[in-house]
């Protein structure tokens, strides 16, 4: 393989054009995850503008570039999916029918390692080394918003009903109910992050609002806007006050569903489902093909899935120490974690402590 790796800023505008028309074929091809944003060149070069070691190797077919792979490189050669923590889709974009050799990728990355937690589905040569594959729920729009609300209807008859009916009582006891699928007021943006920051530490999960390069990147995203990208700031508003907002990536046809919250005064009205149904006729009208709601097991995602596409998790890794070393560390934690993710008995104990734990940090 003829592969090349360039800083983002150094890539060409040629090569940027051809990634995202690998991207766009993708549906085309019987690909359609590799047409999610967190693939696409915008986030990458975004992560790139916040930290450091973000790389991008192409491999080229004669002149003609056929695979694109973005990840972030420490100086001792252990490589991350970019935006590892924050990507919900992480992989390799490449034209149909295109294979690659994962050892030969990572030696021309100079990498002894490359890890991954969202990890496409499809990618055979990555996903021999994954340690576990987990579910990602979908929403399909792609036959339009009243097909999905049909299919909602029959699959959960009470939860769309009672959903409906609470936007409804929103609109009599606090006003017109009001959604803004594309709102440019960074006002509402900082409001969103403001919920969304204490519902990590009402939670007891860790802040990512909190991690300077994570709130860089947001801020950066908010202000990306190309014909095939954009990130995009979805409000729902009762009255003229903001109840529940949402901010995501979109391509052409996939919606990343990333960072949804709510006012927690208005939670009896479940503000963030009814969110998500506008969000989902409003990308059903702009022909996106599903809504991506990411890995993790929530019941609201439960609820409002049409289907489950598949990611997986695990490590690339070549004969070297430092492969080794790194893998050593990272394999148990991420094992405590699915086992407790994966077992109710377990679960549930360990998120009423974090719960806790949240509301005692929130009162000091």
């Amino acid at each position: 393989m003829d592969i090349r790796v360039f800083r983002p800023g150094d890539l060409s505008s040629a090569d940027r054009a051809a990634w995202t028309a690998l991207q766009a074929k993708a549906h085309l091809h019987g690909s359609p995850e590799l047409a999610n944003p967190f693939l696409a060149p915008e986030f990458t070069l975004a992560v790139g503008r916040t930290r450091r070691g973000t790389r991008i190797a192409v491999v080229y077919e004669g002149d003609e570039p056929a695979a694109f792979f973005p990840f972030q490189r420490t100086a001792t050669g252990v490589g991350r999916a970019v935006g590892l923590g924050v990507s919900d889709c992480q992989g390799l974009v490449h034209r149909p029918g295109f294979t690659w050799d994962a050892q030969e990728l990572l030696r021309a990355c100079h990498l002894a390692v490359w890890e991954f937690d969202h990890l496409a589905e499809g990618q055979r040569p990555f996903e021999a080394s994954a340690s576990g594959t987990f579910p990602s729920p979908v929403m399909d729009v792609d036959q339009g918003y009243d097909a999905y609300l049909r299919q909602l209807r029959a699959r959960s008859p009470k939860f769309t009903r009672t959903t409906l009916a609470k936007e409804r009582k929103l609109g009599r006891d606090v006003g017109e109910v009001r959604y803004v699928h594309d709102e440019r007021d960074q006002t509402a943006l900082h409001t969103l992050m403001a919920w969304k920051s204490a519902q990590y530490r009402r939670t007891g999960r860790s802040d990512r609002f909190a991690h300077p390069w994570i709130n860089e990147l947001t801020h950066q995203l908010f202000h990306t806007r190309s014909e095939p990208f954009a990130g995009i700031l979805s409000v729902l508003y009762a009255g003229d006050r903001p109840i529940a907002a949402h901010f995501g990536l979109r391509t052409e046809r996939v919606l990343a569903c990333w960072f949804p919250a709510y006012d927690t005064e208005f939670a009896k009205y479940s503000p963030g489902l009814v969110l998500h149904l506008r969000m989902a006729e409003a990308a059903a009208a702009d022909g996106i093909a599903y809504l991506d709601l990411g890995r993790g097991q929530k019941e609201y995602k439960d609820s409002l899935k049409t289907r489950e596409i598949t990611v997986s998790e695990g490590w690339v890794t070549r004969r070297h120490p430092v492969a080794y070393g790194h893998r050593a560390r990272r394999a148990p934690v991420r094992a405590l974690r699915n086992a407790v993710l994966a077992r109710p008995e377990l679960f549930e104990p360990a998120d009423r402590l974090l719960k806790r734990m949240g509301r005692i940090r929130s009162r000091g």
